[in-house]
């Protein structure tokens, strides 16, 4: 199949347009011609090799929504046709026991969708079916790419860890991940603060589902306070009062990626039980469940869309922070 792709070079290089050949889908995968691909940080950091993960010619893009046009052997013809999702992986060895046990993402044969595959900055992408997930009535197919990166990114330590309505939730960033972890914290019942550094996003935090709003300056006044805080920057903080900010047996849970080691002493988490943890996206089966959430509670991030022929212009956009929320790139 000839397909179209928009590629990186090299480490940091603008995307250029460019024709390839793909084999059929292999038996369990499916072959989703992309209508839409959200522009996330993480292509950015795969562009770059700030990771050391990449391989050029790089084809980014991991927040597909596309249709099945081609299907593999043991994949149900009927799924022709239908659209669906596609994040961060795509593909899982579906018999080693973390697979068996529901935690496919944690599979040690684990495949990414953009670390040495082709990425749905492209006419089509390929994966194994289980990762494609299929978008129920009510969630807006144009707008619905980020859910299934940046979505299930901040749906997971909420589905995952069993936490409590009752619990008062902090979100650190209103940015891509925080807006929609906003949502979703507030959804599930839960009191929940923002965090930020520019109380010009105040109102916005708020209609995005905040009860209150601090600068993130301010929380060594807020100890003792969160039983989960989220944090969605990547750069470092003032760790101390992060892990006084939380209530005995609270929780620091990691998304952004910060490179730098992160200085949370023993006596941070010993005499009130309080812990850190953090997580690569999540299962096939809370993605599942995060769209339908979506669906019943109208959860949707707010994105601008542009023609994929303008992904170095998002690229650029993205890179000083120029968009509000998410970029998604149209086919």
């Amino acid at each position: 199949m000839e397909i179209r792709v928009w590629e990186a070079p090299g480490s940091g290089a603008a995307l250029q347009s460019s024709s390839r050949t793909v084999q059929e889908p292999a038996a369990g995968e499916v072959v989703l011609e992309v209508l839409h691909c959200g522009l996330c940080h993480s292509d950015l950091s795969m562009i770059d090799n700030a990771w050391g993960l990449s391989a050029y010619p790089l084809v980014p893009g991991h927040e597909v929504v596309g249709r099945v046009v081609a299907v593999g052997d043991g994949v149900d013809p009927a799924l022709l046709g239908d659209v669906r999702g596609l994040g961060w992986i795509s593909g899982s060895c579906s018999h080693c026991l973390q697979c068996l046990g529901g935690d496919a993402n944690l599979c040690p044969s684990l495949e990414a969708t953009i670390v040495g595959r082709q990425g749905g900055f492209a006419s089509h992408v390929t994966a194994r079916q289980d990762w494609t997930i299929s978008l129920p009535e009510g969630v807006a197919v144009a707008d619905a790419g980020p859910l299934f990166c940046g979505g299930i990114t901040v749906f997971a330590p909420l589905i995952d860890e069993a936490v409590s309505p009752t619990a008062h939730v902090a979100v650190v960033g209103i940015g891509g991940l925080g807006h929609i972890a906003l949502q979703f914290a507030k959804a599930w019942g839960c009191r929940v603060t923002a965090l930020t550094t520019n109380l010009g996003k105040a109102e916005e935090a708020r209609r995005f589902g905040a009860h209150d709003v601090q600068l993130l300056e301010q929380l060594p006044d807020l100890a003792g306070r969160f039983d989960l805080v989220i944090n969605t920057v990547n750069h470092p903080l003032d760790w101390p009062a992060v892990m006084a900010s939380l209530a005995p047996r609270g929780r620091l849970h990691q998304l952004g990626a910060v490179l730098e080691p992160m200085q949370i002493a023993a006596f941070d988490l010993i005499p009130q039980r309080r812990s850190v943890t953090g997580s690569p996206t999540s299962s096939p089966a809370s993605l599942l469940k995060m769209v339908e959430f979506c669906a019943r509670h109208g959860i949707r991030p707010q994105v601008e869309h542009l023609p994929i022929s303008q992904i170095n212009d998002a690229i650029a956009r993205l890179r000083r922070g120029d968009v509000r929320y998410r970029f998604v790139m149209d086919f």
